[in-house]
């Protein structure tokens, strides 16, 4: 689909943003080479350095509280990601991880080396059908932003950083708090400000002075990024029906957005049931889908659109990843009680 004028000029703005980030790093540099026998010199490099590094755009890293599966425990679990990223079109994932409190399944490239990373969201994992968890995984894939996407967004992050920095800053709470106590106790209620309030005053003058054209900078790119909203979203959901129908892109999207099974499996956890009594409470709970799509017979012999199967994940090995993951359920139900 083709570009917009608009978004051309958000990703020119865009650039134009990393480019003066960068030149913070290289102006550092040849201040510090040029100037080499002067300590002050040497000083106001490395602050100029600093703040570039500061201002960085981010690569992406995995969360600190994902576990990255190892690939010989877990074939079925890498077989099926990468099925699904074939099938939408995107690079198979090298790592797959799993989070145990986070509802939501994500997949981008990470670090330097741009590794492609599935993380799954254990909680929602355990509650779905293979064919949901298919879609749960599409999904995922078909979110994954282009490089130009990845531009103008991480300039949108340099520039709220500039904003935090220049206008969001305020004087410490604890020492406005100390302050304030110890004139209380020597009873000089109407005490003089002193050196350190000045100077706080006078930074947040200079930050709001300074912070006026990074807002409408950051303004002006916002609204120009908005322009492709429409067909950013076109562009994901055309990935997504590779692999899904339209209505199972909608079901899986109305069923992450109510999070309506994480109840009942939060009071089946609470109750001290085994993984596979959760499942099937999550399964067979009858407000867990729109429309009553889970309603059926409880028993062993579930069939129909509780355990309707896809092309590319059947019932037996929807199974097989279960036994695979069974470790990280068993650590993750302890702490269902703790996702709101």
């Amino acid at each position: 689909m083709k570009r917009s004028a608009t978004w051309l000029a958000a990703l020119v703005l865009a650039l134009v943003v990393h480019t003066l980030t960068l030149a913070f790093v290289v102006l550092g540099g040849w201040t510090i080479v040029v100037n080499a026998q002067f300590a002050a010199a040497w000083a106001l490099g490395a602050l100029l350095i600093a703040i570039g590094w500061m201002l960085r755009p981010r690569l992406g890293s995995l969360p600190a509280d994902a576990e990255v599966l190892d690939p010989s425990s877990a074939p079925q679990v890498y077989g099926m990601a990468e099925r699904v990223a074939d099938r939408i079109g995107v690079k198979r994932p090298q790592k797959v991880a799993v989070r145990d409190l986070i509802l939501g399944t994500t997949y981008a490239r990470t670090g330097p080396l741009r590794v492609p990373v599935l993380v799954i969201g254990l909680p929602s994992w355990l509650a779905l059908s293979p064919r949901q968890r298919v879609a749960l995984l599409a999904r995922a894939y078909a979110e994954l932003p282009t490089s130009s996407e990845l531009i103008v967004d991480g300039a949108l992050a340099t520039l709220g950083a500039w904003r935090e920095a220049l206008i969001g800053a305020a004087p410490l709470r604890a020492r406005e708090a100390a302050h304030t106590q110890m004139a209380t106790s020597l009873g000089v209620l109407n005490s003089n400000s002193t050196g350190y309030e000045a100077v706080s005053f006078l930074g947040r003058i200079v930050g709001r002075v300074l912070g006026g054209p990074v807002l409408l900078t950051e303004y002006c790119l916002k609204r120009l990024a908005r322009s492709d909203d429409a067909r950013r979203h076109e562009r994901r959901q055309a990935r997504a029906l590779r692999v899904l129908t339209a209505e199972e892109l909608a079901e899986i999207d109305g069923l992450l957005a109510s999070g309506r099974y994480v109840a009942p499996m939060q009071a089946a956890a609470l109750r001290g049931e085994s993984v596979a009594s959760i499942r099937r409470t999550a399964l067979l709970a009858p407000d867990s889908a729109p429309d009553g799509v889970r309603a059926a017979a409880p028993g062993p012999a579930l069939s129909g659109s509780v355990l309707s199967s896809s092309e590319l994940l059947g019932a037996a090995e929807s199974d097989r990843i279960d036994d695979e993951l069974l470790r990280h359920y068993t650590r993750a139900i302890r702490g269902f009680g703790l996702i709101i």
